[in-house]
């Protein structure tokens, strides 16, 4: 053999090294991806402990180990700031191919998006969606001694004069509890920027202001007030499902029943990186359609009054498309849309 044969030789012999390399080591360090997954999941609750999110993740990574579903070890990692934002901005930049590093949200991954004030660039876009996994809904609140006792009669007042009517949620301008509070009145043609709208840190604090008449009417999520409920402090004047729900809240009437078309679906969902491959997008339609259909879910479900509503990724991304409209539009009303 030459000396420029050998050179030759060589030179291919390296380069074919190269190409091996690179495809055993691609997936940013994420492991294999033929044999996912090979390593610890990671669920992020991007909120502090105790919140909604926080025990949909824990709650989720629990059945999903003690069921066996999913047989590595998954533990949940809290990322609190900006009600998600910070965290968006993190995983949407660096975790954009590790699928080893999921998370749960809600409404406020569209909310932050959207809004003027403290929004992030990043949105549901910027991931790829797995599933929703519950559904909660917006709920129009009163005290039990309240002067209402029907949606129409307190529009009726709101439109004759807001300035006499305080609401109260337990989050900021612009965000979930306020959407909630304004969405009747914008639907029922008040202008919803002339809501007076006073915000608390946290929904029990927002209770607390109803309770001890600091506020008329709260915007809440219809799971936070019912013990409230069942203990006979409130009165709840509408929620926004598209129809009746049952057990405690069975005559609860839906906004709709009133001639307000407000519909406003409050989920929760899991998320992953948005580029993940195709298996690994295919294991977690599969496991989390599994946990869906499991006794130990819904038993979970129960013990945490969430109600089931299972939507996999393809039908998740098209409801997350259509209910950013409708976010926007009200944003854009109250003048606080990007």
């Amino acid at each position: 053999m030459n000396t420029r044969h050998r050179k030759w030789s060589s030179f291919a012999l390296a380069a074919l090294s190269a190409v091996v390399l690179t495809a055993c080591s691609s997936g940013g360090g994420s492991g294999s991806s033929d044999n996912y997954p090979s390593k610890p999941i990671v669920v992020v609750a991007p909120s502090g402990a105790g919140g909604g999110w926080d025990k949909t993740a824990r709650s989720l990574t629990k059945v999903l180990g003690e069921s066996k579903l999913v047989e590595k070890t998954m533990t949940v990692e809290n990322k609190p700031g900006g009600g998600g934002a910070v965290f968006m901005a993190e995983y949407a930049t660096q975790d954009t191919k590790n699928p080893y590093r999921l998370f749960v949200s809600s409404p406020p991954i569209l909310i932050n998006n959207l809004k003027k004030e403290g929004n992030t660039p990043y949105g549901y876009k910027d991931t790829t969606p797995l599933a929703q996994l519950t559904k909660d809904f917006g709920a129009i609140v009163v005290s039990v001694d309240s002067k209402y006792s029907d949606i129409q009669s307190l529009m009726a007042d709101l439109k004759a004069d807001p300035t006499k009517i305080t609401f109260a949620g337990g989050s900021a301008p612009g965000s979930m509890d306020h959407l909630i509070s304004v969405l009747p009145a914008f639907k029922a043609g008040i202008d919803p920027k002339s809501v007076k709208y006073v915000s608390y840190d946290g929904g029990g604090e927002a209770i607390a202001a109803l309770l001890g008449g600091n506020a008329d009417v709260i915007g809440t999520d219809i799971s936070s007030a019912s013990e409230y409920l069942k203990a006979g402090k409130v009165k709840v004047l509408g929620i926004t499902a598209s129809e009746r729900l049952g057990g405690d809240f069975k005559d609860i009437p839906t906004i709709k029943e009133s001639g307000i078309d407000a519909e406003f679906t409050i989920w929760r969902g899991v998320f992953g990186p948005k580029e993940m491959k195709d298996n690994e997008k295919a294991y977690w339609a599969e496991k989390l359609k599994a946990l869906n259909e499991s006794e130990a879910w819904k038993k979970e479900l129960a013990a945490n009054s969430w109600e089931p509503e299972f939507k996999g990724s393809e039908d998740f991304s098209k409801f997350l498309g259509e209910q950013e409209v409708l976010i926007k539009e009200m944003l854009t009303a109250l003048g606080m849309a990007k």
